[in-house]
């Protein structure tokens, strides 16, 4: 069966019987994902179903051969309720993105806990427009089209150094909670310094290598002008998760996040970027989990794009 069959069988595809006949026309192997990595989802993907059916959300995300979710909040529902809702569904949940900004963090390091979460993840430790986070929060624990946040101003060289010595705390407080402490990137980290290195580097140099792991955004990343692979062979052994993004083609790199030059999204193959080389370098560079995400806009429902990037991920098996 070709790629572009497999993935038009996947989306056709749903309810219980998916898995059976999956199983019958793939290989057993296909059911694990790239770099022999179990097959991960960032819950933020399929944030509208989950919302409005958590319980039967999880279950389909198993169902199409997903085996790990990452979770980006969990709007009401409980930590020790969601992790019940897991183990129903058969998933595991090995790394979690809290905010830590506010005063509530050692409560979030319980819920990480209680998720059964090794990685404690922050994705923008910087100061961001009040109004808008409480906007973005609402509409992540609702499943609602996330709001227009307004345009970030650069860090500079003293924003990256304040923003690492951030880091050494937060990873200080989750190695206290028995976890351990993770950077999520986008694309504003790119920005360049004054000698012509982006700011990015000062968070991987000026940070402690057993307190700050790094998850690497390819997508972000990618669309900032940098490459991932050169960041596993610059500094090895800090990179320990993979978030998996693709973008429609940008006419140049942008570290623009929240602005006019913002990249869009795509499904997983539908865009620029090209994950050879990534993952034929990932197992050597220590990665331990791979999470599939999407940004907006969806051309399809959030859960037709869930199964879209499973099966773009089998292709590299």
């Amino acid at each position: 069966m070709s790629s572009q069959s497999r993935r038009r069988f996947l989306v056709l595809t749903g309810g219980a019987g998916v898995a059976a006949a999956a199983g019958a026309l793939f290989p057993r192997r296909a059911w694990a994902g790239p770099i022999g990595l179990p097959s991960g989802i960032q819950l933020y993907t399929v944030s509208k179903p989950l919302a409005q059916d958590a319980p039967g959300t999880l279950k389909q995300l198993k169902v199409i051969g997903y085996s790990e979710v990452e979770t980006a909040g969990l709007g009401p529902i409980p930590a020790k309720n969601f992790r019940v809702l897991l183990d129903d569904a058969g998933l595991k949940c090995p790394s979690a993105h809290l905010q830590f900004g506010g005063p509530d963090v050692d409560a979030q390091f319980a819920d990480a806990n209680a998720l059964g979460a090794h990685y404690a993840v922050s994705s923008i430790l910087r100061q961001l427009d009040p109004e808008f986070m409480k906007a973005a929060k609402a509409a992540i624990a609702s499943g609602a089209p996330m709001p227009k946040p307004p345009k970030m101003e650069p860090l500079g060289l003293d924003g990256f150094k304040k923003t690492a010595e951030q880091m050494n705390e937060a990873g200080k407080k989750a190695k206290a909670a028995g976890l351990q402490y993770a950077y999520h990137n986008h694309n504003f980290e790119f920005e360049k310094m004054p000698d012509g290195s982006p700011g990015y580097d000062i968070l991987v140099k000026e940070t402690d290598p057993e307190l700050v792991k790094f998850e690497i955004d390819c997508g972000w990343m990618t669309v900032a002008g940098a490459n991932p692979v050169d960041y596993f062979k610059k500094y090895p052994g800090r990179f320990r998760m993979l978030h998996i993004k693709d973008f429609k083609p940008v006419a140049k790199p942008t570290t623009d996040l929240m602005g006019d030059g913002r990249p869009t999204g795509a499904d997983l193959g539908m865009g620029f970027i090209d994950y050879n080389p990534i993952f034929a370098a990932g197992k050597a560079a220590g990665i331990e989990h791979i999470f599939a995400e999407q940004e907006a806009p969806f051309t399809v429902s959030q859960m037709e794009s869930a199964k879209l990037d499973y099966a773009f991920l089998q292709k590299f098996n």
